[in-house]
């Protein structure tokens, strides 16, 4: 018989989804606007401590029109970390700028300030900064953003991995000028495809919907002034949403028992670290990560073969963006020789964070990665 699969992170579901669904049926708001997507919308503000949100179909649109509305044109510089997943990125190229990666540092895997400092000093034309929360860890935040205030850059924070967690007592997504977050399927909270623009200017907000509607102007009749998009979530995917947002906080302390479930685990095993956060923030610890000491005999490929065998879904690290053949081109900033980003990605796997996980589940992990050393 073969072995129960154990997933790196899946949906979970509660119930309370589908009665926001049902209503959706039942008043035939089957579209991309409704109560839901209103709801949704206040919900999410209201719940990382006000402000104004647009609901839209997935984190990379939020992201699109984030870098719109700061502005970013054809052959502007954009700086953000290379060490996350393409997404990040791909939009500013949408709109012909052009990427520079900047390093990551030891202690939370996130973008290193020295090296957006240095970044500065070789672009000081750059106007916009992406920085990312990785696997629901914050970065140096408050850093980062006075930094681009120095240097009069927009600071767009991608929290689309890290809904819920704090740097010092305040929400991640909330320390930019515009914040996402996304509900893809494995996130923390998933609406099964969708994502959110967040911030505290109304107006930006309103013209990110603007934008994601087709950017049809209020006439009777069809009319556009500039180039929109068809980004709005739909009501019924707004409603799975509002459900899954009930139980933000129970799964953000569910996915903490896992994280501390393999720290204590491999405490003893010198040579095995896990994803590090700051000591004045608090993770959503979305997803389990280690690093191998590269004198361990033991590599993170025997670890995924390991589990792979026993029907075990694990995940490398994101391969950073600078390594990409897509952006073999784009300048990379790092404060020394040794780039952080490469040596995280080569040392290190994310780990099953699934929250479903039972206790017989975690203890079949464990001792599959522990008898290998």
């Amino acid at each position: 018989m073969e072995n129960k699969r154990i997933y790196l992170s899946c949906p979970t579901m509660h119930g309370e989804e589908l009665d926001y669904i049902h209503e959706a049926f039942d008043t035939n708001w089957v579209a991309p606007l409704g109560p839901n997507v209103n709801e949704f919308e206040k919900e999410i503000a209201a719940y990382v401590g006000g402000g104004y949100a647009s609901a839209l179909s997935a984190g990379t649109a939020a992201i699109h029109l984030a870098l719109i509305i700061a502005g970013v044109k054809k052959d502007d510089i954009v700086f953000t970390q290379s060490l996350t997943f393409a997404a990040t990125i791909n939009p500013a190229v949408y709109l012909g700028a052009k990427p520079v990666f900047i390093d990551s540092e030891y202690d939370s895997w996130n973008m290193d300030p020295k090296a957006l400092r240095m970044a500065f000093e070789k672009y000081p034309g750059c106007k916009v900064v992406i920085a990312v929360n990785l696997y629901g860890t914050p970065s140096k935040l408050d850093e980062i953003r006075d930094i681009c205030k120095a240097n009069d850059a927009v600071l767009i924070e991608d929290a689309a991995e890290s809904l819920g967690a704090k740097y010092k007592g305040k929400y991640t997504g909330t320390f930019g000028d515009l914040g996402i977050f996304s509900f893809n399927g494995n996130k923390i909270i998933t609406t099964s495809g969708g994502g959110m623009l967040y911030g505290r200017d109304e107006e930006m907000i309103k013209r990110s919907r603007f934008l994601a509607t087709q950017a049809r102007e209020p006439e009777r009749h069809y009319e556009h002034k500039e180039i929109g998009y068809n980004y709005r979530m739909s009501n019924v995917v707004a409603g799975i949403g509002r459900g899954q947002l009930k139980h933000l906080d129970e799964h953000i302390s569910l996915k903490k028992d896992i994280y501390f479930v393999y720290k204590n685990a491999f405490s003893d095993i010198e040579g095995i670290k896990m994803n590090p956060y700051y000591a004045d923030s608090e993770p959503n610890y979305w997803l389990s990560c280690i690093t191998l000491d590269r004198a361990l005999k033991v590599k993170p490929i025997d670890i995924m073969l390991a589990l792979e065998k026993e029907n075990i879904e694990t995940r490398p690290i994101w391969k950073p963006m600078h390594m990409q053949p897509v952006f073999k081109d784009c300048d990379m900033i790092c404060v020394s020789d040794k780039s952080v980003s490469e040596d995280i990605f080569e040392t290190g796997l994310c780990l099953p964070s699934d929250i479903k996980n039972t206790k017989e589940d975690m203890d079949r992990i464990v001792g599959i990665v522990r008898g290998l050393f």
